[in-house]
């Protein structure tokens, strides 16, 4: 009797190897068989892996799209693009983290594959597939998708598909998915991201085929258009209350980003970026004494986890990337508009002037991790819209206007306090204002689409989705960033583009990897480019 316990266990290995008596090894007769086991638990497993990413992004994405700073040398990798702390580790992350996803969404659909009444679970299971194999994709390039998370039908060594047929094998995927969910059948009965509201996972679906939809706009901008058209018919996000976001629960599972920024030196040194604070405050942004704060002077204050800060937003200022604190020429004190250190005599804290994000919306251990929220739907549509695709009557000026004023709405969803926040209430009421004097430039298209990215920067970046702005930047060129060139750096003075293939697959796979390299522009890197990053 097959045991559940090897269905979760092989979760995590299912792109690596396997002996012919895992089975025998692995399976603890004590434990529930399939046959009685409740496959929605592996959805909220799914959810929760895929979500709760941590330093999976801090350490990458969210400085090599320099939304956040840091001084501290653990963050080099994004920082600075110098192998730092755990680099080998953190390199291989998001293919351990988002193939176990994978893993168990696909377990799911095997156990309900022969049963009609749960047809949905099946079809939410294939849209959890897809959002992970395209986040793998979108950082990796080339992955094994479709002999992926099979070591169980003996495929312990994967073939890795590329790119351009792993986008086409998605949508079709999602396609047939949301086809076949039926809001007239019960819903998934352990979903932390909708409690079983299946018409809103028919939301989900079609906003994610929009997104990779747009990924393909400079490899094949007809195929790109054909997709999304047929995600706007077949029903986006319409409101902030579709955001998928998936909740955490600090008496549980953690949220993991919250964790990572609560370590006392992250907390200390971790900042939003001179590029983002800059790009907000050249036009009086009201978001930003929703999202960061200045602590009150000094290094113990500084370090008080519970001590909140500042956020008069004319006190921010963001930090600049590829500095230090270690008094050389890179030492952040050399900078020419340093503000200098926070308190006085013994109690200092060198970089204690700079903005950081709000204690009150982002160190909730039992904050939301955004996946996809209705202010993103909103720009990429407006975005479809400057290109002249059939996606509604509603003008490219008027989704632009929806998606900046949505992003900050979603800050409300955080945790339980920011519903109540003075300061997110503050900026979503001057939001009509601030839209009436920075409307869309329409004088030109690329007026337009620099503008439209240049918010999906924001919002993706202050939702704390990190990866996302980092591909988008990738995909859309904005904002226009200048890359840091510290000494020594893995890149060679340009921002990564991708993340090498996880260390171990040189030896659980290497036919298949050296394959996958071999078609690399570049090798395997992090400035490679990818199918779609042209």
């Amino acid at each position: 009797m097959k045991k559940i316990l090897v269905y979760i266990g092989l979760s995590a290995l299912l792109t690596q190897g396997c002996t012919s008596e895992f089975e025998q090894i692995n399976t603890d007769p004590n434990a529930t068989s399939a046959a009685v086991f409740n496959p929605n638990y592996l959805l909220s497993q799914s959810e929760s892996d895929y979500g709760n990413t941590g330093y999976s992004q801090l350490l990458f994405q969210s400085m090599w799209s320099q939304s956040l700073a840091s001084t501290f040398s653990y963050y080099g990798n994004g920082d600075k693009y110098l192998a730092s702390g755990s680099f080998i580790d953190y390199q291989g992350r998001l293919w351990g983290e988002n193939y176990r996803s994978a893993s168990l969404a696909f377990e799911m659909q095997n156990l309900v594959k022969d049963k009609p009444e749960l047809s949905n679970l099946y079809n939410v299971g294939a849209i959890m597939k897809v959002i992970n194999i395209a986040r793998l994709t979108d950082n990796y390039g080339d992955v094994p998708y479709t002999q992926a998370l099979m070591a169980k039908s003996g495929v312990s060594q994967p073939k890795y598909d590329t790119q351009q047929s792993i986008y086409t094998g998605m949508l079709t995927e999602l396609e047939t998915a949301l086809k076949n969910l039926d809001v007239n059948k019960a819903g998934p009965s352990a979903d932390l991201i909708y409690g079983g509201d299946v018409t809103k996972w028919k939301k989900f679906g079609y906003s994610l085929m929009l997104r990779l939809a747009m990924r393909m706009t400079k490899v094949d901008e007809a195929s790109a258009k054909t997709w999304a058209e047929k995600a706007y018919a077949g029903g986006v996000f319409t409101a902030v209350a579709d955001d998928a976001k998936v909740l955490t629960d600090v008496s549980t599972t953690s949220n993991a980003t919250s964790n990572a920024l609560r370590v006392a030196d992250d907390y200390r040194e971790v900042r939003w970026s001179k590029t983002f604070m800059d790009y907000l405050k050249s036009t009086n942004d009201p978001r930003i004494s929703a999202i960061a704060e200045v602590s009150l002077p000094g290094y113990a204050n500084n370090s008080n986890q519970n001590l909140a800060g500042d956020n008069t937003a004319s006190a921010q200022i963001g930090l600049p990337n590829g500095y230090d604190l270690n008094g050389g020429a890179n030492d952040i004190s050399k900078h020419p508009q340093y503000p200098g250190a926070s308190g006085t005599g013994t109690d200092v804290a060198g970089v204690g002037k700079y903005s950081r994000p709000r204690t009150a919306v982002y160190l909730d251990r039992s904050g939301a991790n955004f996946l996809l929220t209705y202010s993103e739907v909103e720009l990429y549509l407006a975005e479809a819209k400057v290109r002249g695709w059939n996606v509604g009557a509603v003008t490219a000026a008027q989704h632009y206007a929806n998606g900046v004023a949505a992003s900050v709405a979603s800050l409300a969803a955080f945790n339980t306090a920011t519903a109540s926040d003075a300061a997110i209430k503050t900026a979503i009421a001057a939001m009509p204002a601030y839209l009436a004097t920075n409307a869309l430039n329409t004088s030109s298209t690329t007026a337009s689409l620099k503008q439209i990215n240049e918010q999906i920067w924001v919002t993706t970046s202050i939702t704390f989705n990190f990866i996302e702005t980092w591909i988008n930047w990738k995909r859309s060129g904005y904002p226009v960033l200048t890359p840091v060139n510290f000494a020594n750096n893995f890149t060679g003075g340009v921002i990564p583009r991708r993340i090498p293939y996880k260390a171990s697959e040189s030896s659980t796979n290497p036919v298949n990897l050296n394959a996958a390299v071999g078609l690399l522009s570049g090798g395997n890197t992090f400035t490679a480019r990818t199918w779609w990053d042209k």
